[in-house]
């Protein structure tokens, strides 16, 4: 492998480390302010993004919960993504990437990241049906505005995974015949 492509590998493992603590800083962020809502609402003011629900759990609880939950098993799913990006990167072999383990969690990353995007766009329809029943629901639209490129980038993952796995069954036999 060359310097260049030895420097950008170790680069990404860099950045996928970056994001992985990011996502993990805003999921343990996102849980605290659940607890908080939940018990002391008077501190939202204080914490992370200001996402202040409280007049949803006051009028309906139902809504509150529902959309916490989305918010929260969205980021965790996200911080779980990158988790097994982490993996990939510092397992990978890349003399000989075609390997079970490369296809598998190339696969993984595929089907998280539609749970993201299916679970991100059925919280957006969500929260517009809740926003045309009256509910202040602005605070929550960062959190699922993506929805459409995490099911579109699942595909892509998903033909590269297919890919890989054609390879690796390839590759097994031409060692087979050799």
């Amino acid at each position: 492998m060359s310097k260049t492509n030895n420097f950008v590998f170790i680069s990404l493992k860099i950045v996928a480390w970056i994001i992985f603590v990011g996502l993990c800083i805003e999921a343990g962020s996102l849980i605290v302010n659940f607890i908080f809502s939940m018990y002391n609402p008077e501190f939202i003011q204080n914490l992370y993004q200001k996402l202040d629900l409280s007049q949803m759990y006051i009028s309906n609880k139902w809504a509150f919960f529902s959309m916490y939950s989305f918010i929260l098993l969205i980021s965790i799913l996200k911080a779980y993504l990158f988790y097994i990006v982490i993996r990939l990167l510092t397992k990978i072999n890349l003399e000989k990437p075609f390997n079970t383990y490369v296809a598998k969690q190339i696969s993984l990353l595929s089907y998280y990241t539609l749970s993201i995007g299916l679970l991100s766009y059925i919280a957006r329809q969500i929260t517009k049906n809740l926003q045309h029943h009256g509910y202040s629901v602005d605070t929550l639209h960062h959190f699922w505005s993506d929805s459409q490129a995490f099911i579109l980038m699942a595909a892509v993952i998903y033909v590269i995974a297919i890919i890989f796995s054609k390879g690796v069954e390839y590759q097994e036999e031409l060692e087979e015949t050799v």
